[in-house]
């Protein structure tokens, strides 16, 4: 039987599954591998350099993240025309979405949309001009599980509360109802790939307020219900999951082979070519 780690990181609960038990070397090694990812992206804490960068700016050494999870932020601000965008986090912040957690709203505000002029990521360098809240929720988990992942035995599954990564024996997984959580739309089969959802279900509060903002407005996208998207790495399915709430989503995942399905707000069910939905199953073939 393999065995199961449970534990409780970033916000969010973690389910390890390993061929046999981590030993407290293994465990120790993930803890810091969450610890050195939260303490650089995470604005929840005031402690992190996301949170010391948003007060006035600066210049900082880049995390060894910086590179890769911003380099495909500016690819998913290119596809969506501005939709997704590092520097929402003071928009989620105004609609109550913040450290504190109160969840009370005022007016939205849009994110810079230069932010590509006013966050750099080179020469080992991380330089934000001004204040600026940077968010990297649409694709940062995913990133996370990928290092996580690293670590451990080749016959792993990392779920990280729906970012999910399969090395080793097919899982089949249920793409879980938005509407209905003892449902499921469909299952899939993943091995050896992630399989990431975004749902605006999650993380919602107030008067249909959720987390998947549109950076040009700051306002929660409502078109889009709940995403699904198989990739090879966890933070291109991460990063696809949340282009597809906007247009240019689908060309983005295409031009990444990445395979999905969405819901929109009337329940209509829509999926990639390569895809099918039938008899109530989702099954996404390569």
């Amino acid at each position: 039987m393999p065995a199961v780690w449970r534990f409780d990181a970033i916000g969010t609960t973690w389910e390890i599954e390993t061929p046999a038990p981590l030993d407290d070397v293994a465990r120790a090694a993930v803890a810091r591998e969450v610890e050195t990812f939260d303490i650089a992206w995470s604005r929840f804490r005031s402690d992190s350099l996301v949170t010391t960068l948003a007060r006035e700016g600066g210049d900082v050494p880049a995390p060894e993240d910086a590179a890769p999870m911003l380099d495909l932020y500016a690819e998913l601000c290119r596809e969506t025309g501005g939709a997704v965008n590092p520097l929402v986090g003071a928009s989620l912040e105004r609609l109550g979405y913040d450290a504190a957690y109160r969840l009370k709203a005022e007016g939205p505000v849009s994110a810079p949309q230069d932010w590509t002029t006013r966050l750099r990521w080179t020469g080992g360098r991380l330089a934000l001009d001004g204040p600026g809240v940077i968010d990297v929720g649409a694709l940062g988990k995913g990133r996370l599980v990928d290092r996580v992942a690293s670590l451990l035995p080749e016959a792993t599954t990392v779920d990280a509360s729906g970012d999910i990564l399969v090395r080793g024996a097919p899982q089949r997984i249920a793409l879980e109802h938005p509407y209905d959580a003892r449902r499921a739309i469909g299952v899939v089969t993943v091995t050896d790939e992630a399989l990431c959802a975004s749902s605006a279900n999650r993380r919602a509060w107030g008067d249909g307020l959720h987390h998947v903002l549109d950076a040009r407005t700051g306002e929660p996208i409502r078109t889009v219900v709940a995403t699904w998207a198989l990739a090879r790495t966890a933070m291109l399915a991460d990063a696809a999951a949340t282009a597809l709430f906007f247009e240019g989503g689908e060309r983005f995942a295409r031009g990444h082979d990445v395979h999905w399905v969405r819901m929109l707000t009337d329940g209509r069910a829509e999926w990639s070519l390569g895809s099918r939905l039938e008899r109530g199953e989702a099954e996404l073939f390569r």
